[in-house]
């Protein structure tokens, strides 16, 4: 399946876990932004960066630290975050977790 046509779906049966790995899929890839699930092994993350868009992440399971400017926060399952562009921010899985991240570019 790649882009989603008009249809219900879980959005976290749509990445699965893999032992020590981060994995991503990408649903909605527009100039204007991007919608992308990802699931995390514990332990697993992203290292610090920024990015030159807002970005929203909305915890589909589990639990992740997510740091921003320096800030860390506990994001749990049914919880999102903001991550503000030009923000340098790092995330890491405190326990398997899976996000939905949203990007708008425009």
């Amino acid at each position: 399946m790649g882009a989603l046509d008009a249809q219900v779906v879980n959005p976290s049966e749509l990445v699965a876990y893999q032992d020590g790995a981060v994995v991503s899929r990408e649903i909605v890839s527009q100039k204007t932004g991007t919608v992308t699930l990802f699931a995390f092994d514990e332990g697993q993350g992203l290292s610090e960066h920024t990015a030159p868009f807002d970005a929203l992440v909305l915890v589909l399971d589990g639990e992740a630290e997510i740091t921003i400017a320096g800030t860390p926060f506990r994001v749990r399952a049914g919880e999102m975050i903001l991550m503000p562009a030009h923000k340098p921010h790092a995330l890491k899985a405190v326990q398997r977790f899976k996000m939905m991240l949203v990007m708008i570019r425009a």
